[in-house]
C-alpha cells in the first residue's frame, strides 16, 4: 500500500510542473521563443547594447552617453570607430535617434522589449557648482532647514547618473557637505540626516572632508544621530563613520575613540539593528578601532561587544559574518575581551562552526580568534580547548592545513593543533561530518 501511494505521489509530482504550460496559448509560446534582433543603427559601438541616451560626436558616430563618457573617463581621447580626436563637450544629444528607438521599443513590447524612457538633461559644471554653493551658503548662514534641502537636492542629482556624481565631486560636493555637517553640529536631526545621506553618495571622502567629519563636534553629532536619529539618519551616520575610520589614521581613530558614547553606540547598533547596512558599517568601524589599540579593544569589551558579536554570528549572512568575526578577533586582543569570550558558552562553538562555512577570510578570523582563546595556560583556556575538541575543531584544523591557508593562519592553525593534541586524551571528539546539515542553537 505504501509503495502504491509513493508511486502515485511521484506521478503527481511529475504532472504538476506541466499544468502552467498546458494553459499557455500557442501565440504566447511563440512570442517567448522568438528572439528580437536590435537594429544595427540602435546599437552602441562601444557597449554593443541598445542605446538608451544616444549622443552624436563630430565624427558622425552615435554612441550611448554612458558608454562614451566611460570611454573618455578611462583616459581615451579618440573616437573608437574613426580614431579622430573626441572631447566630452563635443557630444550632442541625438533626439531623433532616441525617438526612433522608443518607437521600436513600443512596437516590440509584446516580445519583452522594455521601453527606453526619455533621459534627464545631464548636470553641467556650472549647475554642479551652483548646487554645491547653495549647500555651503546655507551652512554659513546657520540655516539648517535650507542646508538640508540643498543637500537632499545634491543627493538626488548625484544619484541620477554617474556623470552627475562626477560633476558634483569635481565641484567639491563632499568637502562642502562635510563642512556643512561640522557647522550645523547640534542642529535639527532631520537636517543633519539629509546632509549625511547626501555625503554617502560622494564617497570616497578626500582628506579635507575626513578632517571635517573627524572634528570633536562632528563626531559627537554622529554619535547622537546613531543613537537618537531617525532610521535613515542612523544608517547614514554609521556609514559615514565607517568611511572616516577606514582611513586607518592613528590620530583620526584616537579622536573617534575619545568621543563620549562612541563604543556604546557601535555595540548597540549591532545589538539592535536598524538596517543591514548600518550593522555592517558599525562592525567595520569596531574592527578598525580594536585593531588600532588594545585600549579600544578593551573599551569595546567593557561595552558588551563580545556577547553581542557572538550572538550576531549565529544567523549572520556571509558579509555580516566576515565583519563580525574580524571585530571579535580584534576585541579578543584585550584581556577583558578574552575573559568575556571564555565565559560565553557559544563563543567556541560559533568560531568552529564558521570555519569553511563562510569564506576564506572568515576562516582566517575564526582561527585567529580561537587561537587567542586557547593559547593561555589557565583553567579558562583549558576549558576552551576542551570545548573546541568536543565540537570538531581538531578535524577542521587538519583539513585547513591540508587544503592550504595563508602564513599567519597556517602558523596559528598549527599551534592550535598542538594545543588541542595535548588535551585530546581526556576529551571525546566529535567527527566534523556530524555537523553537516545540523541545525544547532549556535
Amino acid at each position: 500500500m505504501v509503495l502504491a501511494m509513493s508511486r502515485a505521489a511521484r506521478a503527481a509530482s511529475r504532472l504538476v510542473p506541466e499544468i502552467p504550460m498546458l494553459r499557455r496559448s500557442s501565440k504566447q509560446a511563440a512570442a517567448a521563443a522568438e528572439e528580437v534582433a536590435v537594429p544595427a543603427q540602435f546599437v552602441c559601438p562601444i557597449s554593443l547594447d541598445l542605446m538608451r541616451d544616444p549622443v552624436t560626436a563630430p565624427t558622425g558616430i552615435t554612441y550611448d552617453r554612458e558608454s562614451v563618457e566611460g570611454w573618455l573617463a578611462r583616459g581615451n581621447a579618440r573616437c573608437p570607430v574613426t580614431g579622430r580626436p573626441l572631447r566630452l563637450a563635443d557630444l550632442v544629444p541625438n533626439h531623433a535617434t532616441r525617438r526612433m528607438i522608443q518607437d521600436w521599443c513600443v512596437a516590440n513590447r509584446a516580445s519583452g522589449v522594455e521601453l527606453v524612457r526619455t533621459p534627464k538633461v545631464p548636470l553641467g559644471d556650472a549647475d554642479a557648482a551652483e548646487a554645491v554653493a547653495t549647500v555651503s551658503a546655507a551652512a554659513r548662514r546657520g540655516d539648517a532647514a535650507a542646508c538640508g534641502a540643498a543637500a537632499a537636492r545634491a543627493r538626488a542629482l548625484g544619484k541620477e547618473s554617474d556623470r552627475n556624481r562626477r560633476s558634483l565631486v569635481a565641484a567639491g560636493a563632499a568637502r562642502a557637505l562635510a563642512a556643512a555637517f561640522g557647522r550645523l553640529a547640534g542642529e535639527r536631526a532631520s537636517a543633519l540626516g539629509d546632509v549625511l545621506a547626501a555625503l554617502t553618495v560622494f564617497f570616497p571622502l578626500d582628506d579635507e572632508a575626513r578632517r571635517c567629519i573627524a572634528s570633536p563636534a562632528s563626531l559627537k553629532s554622529l554619535v547622537s544621530a546613531m543613537s537618537h536619529g531617525e532610521l535613515p539618519a542612523r544608517a547614514g551616520a554609521a556609514v559615514v563613520l565607517r568611511e572616516v575610520a577606514s582611513s586607518a589614521d592613528a590620530h583620526t581613530l584616537e579622536a573617534v575613540l575619545r568621543t563620549p558614547g562612541m563604543c556604546d553606540t557601535l555595540v548597540d547598533l549591532v545589538r539592535n539593528p536598524v538596517s543591514t547596512q548600518a550593522t555592517k558599517a558599525a562592525l567595520v568601524t569596531a574592527y578598525y578601532l580594536a585593531a588600532a589599540s588594545d585600549r579600544a579593544a578593551g573599551r569595546l569589551a567593557e561595552c558588551g561587544a563580545v556577547s553581542v558579536l557572538v550572538e550576531a554570528l549565529v544567523d549572520a549572512d556571509k558579509g555580516t559574518s566576515e565583519k563580525a568575526l574580524a571585530a571579535l578577533d580584534g576585541v579578543l586582543c584585550a584581556d577583558a575581551g578574552l575573559a568575556a569570550a571564555r565565559a560565553h558558552a557559544l563563543a567556541v562553538p560559533v568560531l568552529v562552526k564558521k570555519m569553511f562555512r563562510v569564506s576564506d577570510m572568515a576562516t582566517d578570523f575564526a582561527v585567529s580568534a580561537l587561537w587567542r582563546l586557547c593559547r593561555a595556560g589557565d583553567a579558562a583556556a583549558a576549558a576552551c580547548r576542551a570545548e573546541a575538541l568536543r565540537v570538531g575543531a581538531f578535524q577542521k584544523l587538519l583539513l585547513l592545513l591540508q587544503v592550504g591557508c595563508g602564513g599567519v593562519t597556517k602558523e596559528r592553525a598549527s599551534e592550535l593543533l598542538k594545543m588541542l593534541n595535548g588535551s585530546k586524551g581526556s576529551v571525546e571528539c566529535v567527527e566534523t561530518v556530524d555537523f553537516k546539515g545540523l541545525k544547532r542553537p549556535f
